[in-house]
């Protein structure tokens, strides 16, 4: 189960294209590639259990270089293309990692890396290289396209967002098992989503973030086609379900929404439906946005609750959903227990902080601290999510600790009034959050980005106002709303909502009150 297989039955069978460009990368092609990068790495003193970084946009050589590092026993850490200078030096020095490719297009950034990683082996630069780099192409066409002779599984080592404070890596155990072993999430795709040699899977998400990433290799494992975009676009995606006939994908529920708000007229002249399974997580889904997406493309949504650190996944079908609106599923690995503040169990139907029992160990990479706090004496580990299940063992989500507003003493969890206004046909996007109240210590706050043409104003502010006192208790709904013409939401579907939050709490020294 790895590329090299099916290059060897069936050469000349895309294994990825680029969306946008429309390149196409060969399974003979992904193989040799990888090969000769996997030379090169062995070729710099690279060995099993070292680590390299990753820090480009969604390039046509980027699963190359991924499996370079998965089949020779390595860590490869993918970085997003999003951050600064400082921010990529602090992962790739943390990360441990002894080498750094990047591209050309991130060229703004990546001129100021090897001042300030001049102590790696070795900078590599796809496209004309700056400065302080070395050609990328020119390296690996030097090597042989045969496998290094210790062959290995490798494993990615990923950052959290970094949504507060600095991110941290998530670290599994590096056992060195051979290449081609088989995986729990390989057996959840073939199994559960029903995916195979003959699917084509789009991605039209970041490939430096989890899922995107540890999904498309896995579909590369089986033989599938991959359909990976750019960058994504709402028309563009329908466009590329009708051209491949894609069967599979994933999505994070703003891409719904962006889809959702296309004229109907547009979104009904594209053919999806050779669409059989359509899966979506990151974060939670309003229910009206999930029922218009499966009124549309019928019942293939597939909806996971899981992290990049691994501890455990609930999964839910249209079917079930239906039954369950508003459930991410029930546990398919590790058993989902509810806690309250001070680590009782809560019975069904109340909420409380979401830990799950027998779970695959992980660690926060040089952080003992964190991975402690998230773990507790009996084991359990948790993400720091909220959330309840009820009698018959769905959990649903109410939001993450860390964003809760604690208004009068009340608990307030914005997630609610965010699945209500998103639904506005006048909004794009919306964050809600607490702000300082002098009396209440904290108010709700909401910041919307208005959907285009939409003039932003009192009246918007008083519309969307009252269409949230119509759906929830007015104690839930903001009492202010602000407008931006973009929020600062990462590609991968998460909110910055510390950036938002920072502005309002200027001149206090906590964001407690």
């Amino acid at each position: 189960m790895y590329p090299g297989a099916h290059a060897k039955t069936h050469p000349d069978k895309p294994a990825v294209i680029m969306g946008g460009r429309g390149a196409v990368t060969t399974y003979r092609q992904l193989e040799d590639g990888s090969n000769r990068c996997a030379q090169l790495l062995r070729s710099l003193g690279l060995r099993a259990g070292d680590g390299i970084a990753i820090f480009m946009e969604n390039h046509p050589r980027f699963y190359e270089l991924a499996w370079a590092a998965q089949r020779s026993g390595l860590y490869y850490t993918a970085i997003s293309s999003q951050l600064t200078a400082p921010e990529v030096e602090y992962i790739v020095k943390d990360s441990g990692a002894k080498l750094l490719v990047t591209s050309h297009a991130k060229s703004e950034v990546a001129a100021d890396l090897p001042a300030r990683l001049a102590g790696l082996r070795a900078r590599y630069m796809l496209g004309e290289p700056l400065p302080g780099f070395e050609s990328y192409e020119d390296a690996v066409a030097a090597q042989p396209a045969r496998p290094v002779p210790d062959e290995a599984e490798g494993q990615d080592l990923l950052y959290s967002s970094g949504t507060t404070g600095r991110p941290k890596g998530v670290k599994v155990p590096l056992e060195l098992k051979p290449l081609g072993t088989t995986s729990p999430l390989l057996a959840l795709l073939a199994g559960l989503y029903g995916a195979g040699a003959d699917s084509i899977y789009l991605s039209p998400a970041p490939s430096y973030h989890a899922a995107p990433l540890r999904f498309t290799m896995s579909m590369l494992r089986l033989g599938a086609t991959c359909v990976v975009m750019e960058k994504f676009d709402a028309i563009q995606a329908l466009q590329l379900i009708e051209k491949h006939r894609v069967t599979h994908s994933q999505w994070v529920p703003t891409m719904f929404v962006r889809m959702l708000k296309l004229p109907e007229a547009e979104r009904a002249r594209f053919d999806v439906s050779s669409m059989r399974c359509a899966i979506h997580a990151a974060a939670p889904c309003p229910i009206p946005v999930k029922e218009q997406i499966i009124e549309w493309w019928g019942p293939i949504l597939h909806e996971y609750y899981a992290g990049t650190e691994g501890n455990g996944f609930t999964a839910i079908n249209s079917q079930e959903w239906l039954a369950h609106k508003g459930s991410v599923g029930r546990a398919l690995s590790g058993r989902v227990r509810i806690l309250d503040d001070g680590g009782e169990e809560l019975p069904p139907g109340e909420s409380g902080i979401i830990y799950f029992e027998g779970g695959p160990s992980f660690e926060y990479h040089n952080d003992p601290e964190k991975t402690a706090q998230s773990f507790n004496d009996k084991g359990w580990s948790t993400l720091g999510d909220v959330g309840y299940v009820d009698d018959e063992g769905y959990l649903y989500l109410t939001d993450r600790k860390a964003n809760m507003i604690i208004s009068g003493g009340v608990n307030i969890y914005p997630q609610e009034a965010e699945n209500v206004l998103v639904t506005h046909p006048k909004v794009i996007d919306v964050a809600v959050f607490g702000v300082p109240n002098p009396d209440f210590g904290e108010e709700v706050k909401a910041v919307v980005q208005p959907a285009e043409g939409v003039v932003p104003g009192p009246e918007l502010e008083r519309e969307l106002i009252e269409f949230c006192h119509a759906q929830l208790a007015r104690l839930k709904c903001p009492r202010s709303i602000d407008f931006e013409n973009e929020l600062p939401r990462h590609p991968n579907g998460k909110l910055y909502k510390r950036l938002l939050k920072e502005r309002y709490w200027s001149g206090h020294e906590t964001t407690i009150i």
